[in-house]
């Protein structure tokens, strides 16, 4: 009778090989969320230009191809992670939906609303570093997002005029805001970059300390 090693022994009852060990297939939600955070990660640390498609793969553990079946190319990701992640969320109908102070159709506050998207924005460090990373690489004509950031202030003002704001008769409408606007998106970008720093700063604190400047008393005390 011939004995059989341990490498030879066959599987126990209930046991599968290991050859034969079924995979775990991910659907394509799950993977295309893999990608985007590992997407965000890494073009957060090092920018568009230092991050390839291959490095996302790497970090996934997928192929290249298996990532552009998901996002189509490079430029594709970097829209998507602009368009669909970083924009998609804290939007003013989000803010309609929260059930906050300010958030009802017929009393809107603006400056509500922008408590609400500094609050939002300081629970997701790392898509704010991505944000700043490519604002500040867009300068180049040659990024792929270079018209998304320059139309940016405008692309903002279009969007933030669907909604029925409630504002000061002294100001005279919302059609008056432009400059506010412009000036409260270029505050809470800088803050944003403060607060990317290190030692960092409290960006909820931070923003309500120039929130008074923006909207100063008495004319915003019952529009806040």
């Amino acid at each position: 009778m011939t004995s059989t090693s341990p490498e030879q022994a066959p599987p126990a009852v209930g046991q599968t090989e290991p050859s034969r060990a079924k995979r775990l297939r991910k659907t394509p939600e799950e993977r295309r969320g893999e990608i985007i955070e590992a997407a965000v990660r890494l073009i957060g640390e090092r920018g568009y230009n230092g991050v390839s498609v291959q490095d996302v793969a790497d970090a996934v553990g997928i192929s290249k191809q298996g990532v552009l079946r998901h996002v189509g190319s490079k430029d594709g990701m970097m829209s998507m992670l602009y368009r669909e992640v970083y924009n998609a969320s804290a939007t003013p109908d989000d803010f309609l939906r929260s059930g906050l102070p300010g958030s009802t159709p017929d009393d809107l506050r603006y400056p509500a609303y922008l408590r609400f998207l500094v609050r939002h924005n300081a629970t997701r460090r790392m898509m704010v570093q991505l944000f700043t990373m490519l604002e500040a690489e867009s300068f180049n004509p040659g990024h792929p997002l270079y018209d998304e950031f320059r139309n940016r202030r405008d692309g903002i003002w279009l969007t933030h005029s669907q909604y029925p704001w409630r504002i000061p008769p002294q100001i005279g409408g919302w059609k008056h805001m432009r400059p506010t606007v412009r000036k409260a998106m270029e505050v809470m970008d800088g803050i944003q970059i403060r607060w990317l720093r290190d030692p960092p700063i409290d960006l909820v604190e931070e923003w309500a300390e120039f929130e008074p400047l923006l909207f100063p008393s008495p004319i915003w005390d019952d529009y806040r």
